[in-house]
């Protein structure tokens, strides 16, 4: 099977190549899975001081990422790489949520544009960019950190990546709800004892107070989360229970 790829256009490689020889992206590349590579950009320009930005039209602070580069580099990218989906790394983006991985995994490559400076030209947007994605609604100095982010998402999804599938599916947001909360050993730390339910080898018991743990984490912590979930009949009676166990509690965080 054809490896999937990730290519990072951006300034900045060494940091990409970093983040390929550790963890489990290190290990989706020894199990010939991914292949991971990163484009300087500044080998695409055509001048002896290899320029990539220049001064924005109207005035203002800052640079801007010139068309030329970036799209000879996008195009060198798609030549190379069938049905490559090309993503620009965005405040002004779509928000990335869990639930989009899966529709990106689909495509077999994917082409990250990491900008830099107050951000790229517009009509490179229009004209060589399929998708814009944001990790937040806050700025960084550029796309290097939010494309690792969406990469290091996607690498977990991919099969046989993590050593124990069960893993990423009972990750936070998977299922709409924070993740339930974990405990290792020592049993007791500090007058801390683990949940009684946990040492009792009783699956069907423990699976029930991971599903209520994690309803009630969410109800606290992400009460925005709960709007969608409260979809799933048990989650919306579990959340029922909660309620009627706390009233005064959940009508405040309501």
């Amino acid at each position: 099977m054809t490896p999937r790829t990730f290519c990072v256009l951006t300034l900045f490689p060494e940091l990409i190549g970093t983040f390929a020889g550790i963890g489990l992206a290190r290990k989706a590349v020894s199990q010939s899975q991914l292949i991971i590579e990163a484009r300087q950009l500044r080998n695409y320009t055509s001048d002896a001081r290899r320029t990539v930005d220049d001064v924005p039209y109207g005035g203002g602070p800052g640079m801007v990422m010139q068309v030329a580069p970036l799209r000879a580099a996008i195009r060198e990218a798609r030549a190379r790489l069938p049905q490559a989906h090309v993503i620009h790394l965005s405040p002004q983006g779509r928000r990335l949520e869990q639930h989009h991985l899966p529709a990106l995994l689909e495509f077999p490559h994917l082409v990250f544009v990491a900008g830099r400076y107050e951000g790229i030209d517009e009509r490179l947007v229009e004209r060589d960019i399929d998708a814009e994605w944001s990790i937040g609604d806050y700025v960084l100095s550029g796309g290097e950190l939010p494309a690792l982010v969406l990469m290091d998402a996607l690498i977990r999804l991919i099969p046989g990546v993590m050593g124990d599938p069960d893993s990423a599916r009972c990750d936070s947001f998977m299922d709409g709800l924070l993740d339930f909360p974990h405990y290792t050993r020592p049993e007791l730390i500090d007058g801390q004892a683990v949940p009684p339910v946990l040492l009792s080898g009783n699956h069907a018991e423990i699976a029930r107070w991971r599903l209520r743990e994690a309803v009630r984490r969410t109800m606290t912590r992400r009460p925005d989360l709960m709007v969608t979930a409260l979809d799933r009949p048990e989650i919306a009676r579990v959340a029922a229970e909660i309620g009627r166990e706390n009233p005064e509690k959940s009508a405040d965080e309501a």
